[in-house]
Formats: C-alpha cells, sequence, structure tokens
C-alpha cells in the first residue's frame, strides 16, 4: 500500500463519509431497506408483481422473512425428504389473514437465491389450510424466463406439474405432524382478486399503524 509523506498509509477511502454509515448502522436499529415493507409491489400489480425470493428450487431448507428485521433468516431444516419444486417467496405491501405477505411459488427454469426479487405474473391460486388456518399461495411465472413467460394460466400447465405442487405442500409438514390440506387449483382470475384483497387489506393496516 503506497504511504503518505507523513509515514501513514494513503487510502482512497472517504473516511468521514465511512466513519458517518458505521455509526449511523451503530445508532439506528435498522438503516437497510425492508423488503416487505419498502419494496414496491410494482405497476402492473395485481397481475405482474414483485417477488421477493425466500426459498430457492431444489432448496430442503425453509428460509423464511424475519418480520421484524426484515433480513431472511433460516427457519427449519425440512424433516422431510423432500424439496422445493419451485422458487418460494412472497408479495411486497401484501397482508394476509395469518398476517403475513402473501406468499408466491415461482416457476421458472433456474433457483434462485434467498433475498433476491424479480418479477412474477399470476396464473392460478392454491388454496390451502395449514393446521386449520387459511394459507392460500399464489401460483405464479417469471415473467423475465422465455421458457415459461407465456404461460397465462394454471390450465396452461401439465398435469404432472400441478401434481408435484400439491404433493409437495400435502407431504412437507407430515414428519412434523403437522396437517396441511390442498383443494383444487383455481384460474388466474381468482388469484388476481386474492392478490388485490391483500393489497387494500395492507393499505387498510398501514392506516391503522399510522393511526396508533
Amino acid at each position: 500500500m503506497a504511504g503518505s509523506e507523513d509515514g501513514h498509509p494513503s487510502s482512497s477511502f472517504p473516511h468521514s463519509v465511512l466513519n458517518e454509515r458505521i455509526l449511523s448502522s451503530m445508532s439506528h436499529k435498522s438503516v437497510a431497506a425492508h423488503p416487505w415493507h419498502d419494496l414496491e409491489i410494482g405497476p402492473g400489480a395485481p397481475t405482474i408483481f414483485n417477488c421477493v425470493i425466500e426459498i430457492s428450487k431444489g432448496s430442503k431448507v425453509k428460509y423464511e422473512l424475519d418480520k421484524d428485521s426484515g433480513l431472511i433468516k433460516v427457519n427449519r431444516v425440512l424433516y422431510s425428504s423432500v424439496v422445493y419444486p419451485h422458487n418460494y417467496g412472497f408479495m411486497p405491501r401484501t397482508i394476509c389473514e395469518d398476517s403475513d405477505p402473501m406468499d408466491v411459488v415461482v416457476l421458472m427454469q433456474e433457483p434462485v437465491l434467498p433475498g433476491t426479487f424479480l418479477r412474477a405474473r399470476a396464473i392460478g391460486l392454491m388454496p390451502m389450510i395449514d393446521q386449520g388456518e387459511k394459507d392460500d399461495k399464489i401460483i405464479a411465472v417469471c415473467e423475465d424466463d422465455p421458457e415459461f413467460r407465456h404461460y397465462n394460466d394454471i390450465k396452461d400447465l401439465a398435469p404432472h406439474r400441478l401434481a408435484e405442487i400439491r404433493r409437495f405442500f400435502e407431504d412437507y409438514k407430515k414428519n412434523e405432524n403437522k396437517e396441511v390440506a390442498v383443494n383444487d387449483f383455481l384460474p388466474a382470475a381468482d388469484a388476481v382478486k386474492a392478490i388485490q384483497y391483500s393489497m387494500d387489506l395492507y393499505a387498510s393496516y398501514i392506516v391503522e399503524c399510522l393511526r396508533r
């Protein structure tokens, strides 16, 4: 490293700016953007929307959003010998009856790193009951994947693809003695309505928080 005239190492780093950033990080609870609240859902919503990926296709690790910090944390390793058949995540600025953002299964060619967001398009709705509570999932395709972007509705998918998704969610909690029921898949129109409802619910939630 080159030295300065007074014998101390020289650096091109703006020390004052760097120090301010370090002090800001230490003195504030969070300085990072929160993917649930700060990321826009996108101008095409409720049909085309941003989706934050929590779990990569092929993963046996159940990652999920830590709602307080906005970081992606490890919830658990799946008890069953199954892996997520597709990328899985959530929609920013939405909320459902379980107080979580809307869940999305994203069909595309490649696994995506947790914490990444992408553009997705709703093609169907998978009504699901998880331990007695409603836990519906949006079935979507990556809008920027040329292999999947031409799918417009759940009926366009091969029956085996739907059976694969259904079987995963029916089985992935069995070894935890938890009951999950998957009902018949619904078309894109129902998915869009569910997304709009979750967007409206989120808007009401924010208004209520501001009143407190």
